[in-house]
């Protein structure tokens, strides 16, 4: 890795590339097999030099563990200088060439050890917490089951074409992302969106590469190749976005860079005015010294480390950070929007009540409603099909844009639409406490008589309160962004318990709302990622909701979640927070370090070994503290008692 930990370049190995098998074990980095050598010859340089072995035993194995050790440095940082790069490597080259000019191979082989244990620690915290995300690839089963002319055969993943016909028994992972053709079943989703209850899926249902199907035999038409399903893009897309770098990883580079050089001309002037004003070995060995002690590797890991693992870890409860910046900014989140429909609901309207007039009945009311709706395409259709036990045949259906539907029950014309379109007569009263409750209310009428209402409501999701008021125990603002009625919005909001509404938006309203947000505190847009696209790009954080298959949703968002449990959003929240907070313990350290050594070497108090001891030992503490954000943090404690707030309506 060499100067990697400086110049922030990525790992080597795509984490798309299947082939690439991630680092396992200790052993098998190639800067701790080093070090392991390198250590060995120092300790018997010590032993034999203490045991009277000849003089030139010692100083041969000395030179001997510099050579193992800055194997593992040494070669890249000569190919980066070729290319105008300097980074730490170049400090501990330089430092290490120094020591041997004054004669102390030992504490150049000390230092050459130590960096590249450092190094070889860095790389292997890298490579564990990384495999959260090349854990998702490991999902997609070693083979595929397809029907090709009538005839089962066993098939690659990567041999499957879109198209192709797959065959999934219970028990199998399904290879690639499809659409069920014909079956039933219940696919677990759990290692993939973090969802523990199965989903249950049957003809013209999506499913995605990965999950597991629990019962009965699903035959799936594949709409995406192995290299181009839901998880290769994730990943793919995680990958790119990981070179993006919030404001703490721009302060570790903005600090690191110009002061590599800057201590390089700093310890040319000590030696030249010890060689001018002193005796020229001390002051060549201080500023050796001096170059040690102000290496920022500790400064230009911590951060790095720290993203790593914070977004491995969130991938495995379903939650899609793309890189450092949207990492840093989620857990600067003081203000969270969110959409209503999708997000806050379950995006599935229901019939909540039939209202009538005297002497009609509620199937009466759903049976004409019902005959209406079954030759139309109207989004409360499916909501009103359900609810009615039968269907009758209507005839001359026509729909009225922005008002209802006409059409004919044998004989006798029939109308179903708006209030307004439909006087409500009788039934006003009960109209509007339907929709001071939240729900859509359309008049029923049969031969030129109103007989009935019917309110429809796209429930709230059963966590939302909750989560509502987990944001609000963590210091968040809530508000929602609709554009329902305000009367249906303030409604849904005051059972959520959110503090504020914005209703009838359109797209670049929401947007325009977003922005004025951020000028006050640090905002998330919660949305799905379609309507909603304009006010995510604008948010300081653009959370999809339900993101898994919908593209438009993981390319403008910087985090996905990618199940439909609205809880990991304050499980997101948190997960951030506490690995920002590692971010700036680690930056505080380097710095403070950096701080420290320069003039304890200046002065001479602290000798190259010495210098070069305190500052491994240091990274290898900001590299372990930062590992610490790969762990998962559980859900923040919710408000106690729940708020419930009247939400304030804005048009």
């Amino acid at each position: 890795m060499s100067d990697a930990c400086c110049s922030h370049e990525e790992p080597s190995g795509e984490i798309g590339d299947p082939d690439h098998r991630e680092t396992e074990r200790l052993w098998e980095i190639t800067e701790l097999r080093a070090a392991a050598v390198s250590g060995v010859l120092l300790i018997t340089a010590f032993i034999s030099g203490r045991a009277g072995a000849p003089g030139a035993v010692e100083p041969s194995l000395q030179a001997a563990a510099l050579v193992v050790g800055g194997y593992t440095f040494v070669p890249s940082t000569l190919e980066r200088l070729a290319k105008g790069r300097i980074g730490v490597g170049t400090l501990m080259t330089v430092a290490a060439i120094g020591a041997v000019a004054l004669g102390e191979i030992g504490e150049a082989a000390m230092l050459a050890f130590l960096f590249s244990i450092s190094e070889g620690l860095e790389e292997y915290a890298v490579a564990r917490t990384r495999r959260g995300l090349r854990a998702l690839l490991s999902l997609v089963p070693e083979q595929a089951t397809v029907l090709r002319t009538g005839i089962e055969t066993m098939i690659t993943p990567a041999e499957l074409r879109v198209g192709d016909r797959m065959v999934v028994r219970p028990g199998e992972r399904i290879a690639t992302d499809g659409v069920i053709s014909e079956g039933h079943g219940a696919v677990d989703v759990s290692a993939i969106t973090g969802e523990s209850v199965p989903m249950e899926v049957g003809p013209r249902d999506e499913v995605f590469a990965g999950s597991i199907n629990g019962t009965g035999v699903l035959e799936v038409r594949v709409t995406a190749t192995a290299q181009d399903n839901s998880l290769a893009r994730i990943v793919r897309i995680v990958e790119t976005e990981q070179a993006r770098k919030g404001a703490s990883q721009r302060l570790a580079d903005t600090v690191a860079k110009p002061l590599v050089p800057g201590i390089l001309v700093a310890a040319a002037a000590i030696a030249l005015f010890g060689a001018i004003f002193g005796d020229p070995a001390t002051w060549i060995e201080r500023a050796l010294v001096v170059v040690v002690a102000a290496s920022p590797c500790a400064l230009a890991i911590s951060v790095p480390v720290t993203v790593v693992a914070a977004i491995g870890a969130a991938s495995t409860f379903g939650v899609l950070i793309k890189g450092g910046a949207a990492l840093e900014a989620l857990g600067r989140v003081r203000t969270v929007a969110l959409d209503k429909t999708g997000t806050l609901t379950a995006n599935s309207p229901v019939v909540v009540e039939v209202a009538t007039v005297d002497g009609v009945e509620s199937d009466r009311v759903l049976i004409v409603a019902a005959a209406l709706e079954s030759r139309s395409e109207h989004p409360l259709a499916g909501a009103i099909l359900a609810a009615s036990g039968q269907v009758a045949s209507a005839t001359d259906v026509e729909a009225v844009t922005g008002s209802g539907l006409t059409g004919r029950i044998g004989e006798r014309p029939a109308r179903l639409g708006r209030p307004g379109w439909i006087e409500a007569g009788p039934l006003a009263a009960e109209v509007e406490r339907m929709q001071h409750a939240g729900a859509t209310a359309v008049l029923v009428e049969d031969n030129g008589t109103v007989i009935g209402a019917v309110a429809v409501r796209d429930e709230l999701r059963p966590e939302a309160r909750e989560v509502v008021a987990r944001l609000h125990a963590t210091g968040c603002r809530t508000t929602m962004l609709t554009g329902d009625n305000a009367r249906t919005a303030t409604a849904l909001a005051g059972r959520a318990g959110i503090d504020t509404v914005h209703a009838d938006l359109r797209p670049e309203d929401k947007s325009r709302l977003v922005a004025e947000l951020r000028r006050d505190r640090f905002t998330a847009m919660v949305g799905d990622g379609v309507n909603d696209a304009p006010a995510l790009a604008t948010a300081d954080v653009g959370i999809a909701m339900g993101a898994m298959g919908t593209d438009v949703a993981i390319e403008t968002a910087d985090v996905a979640l990618m199940g439909e449990d609205l809880r990991h959003l304050p499980q997101a929240l948190n997960h951030a927070r506490h690995a920002r907070a590692i971010m700036l313990q680690n930056i505080g350290l380097s710095m403070g370090l950096i701080t420290i050594l320069i003039p304890l070497a200046l002065i001479g108090a602290l000798g190259l070994a010495a210098v070069v001891l305190v500052h491994e030992l240091a990274e290898i503490i900001v590299i372990a503290n930062g590992v610490r954000a790969g762990r998962i943090q559980g859900l923040p404690p919710a408000a106690a008692p729940a708020r419930t707030p009247a939400a304030t309506a804005v048009a």
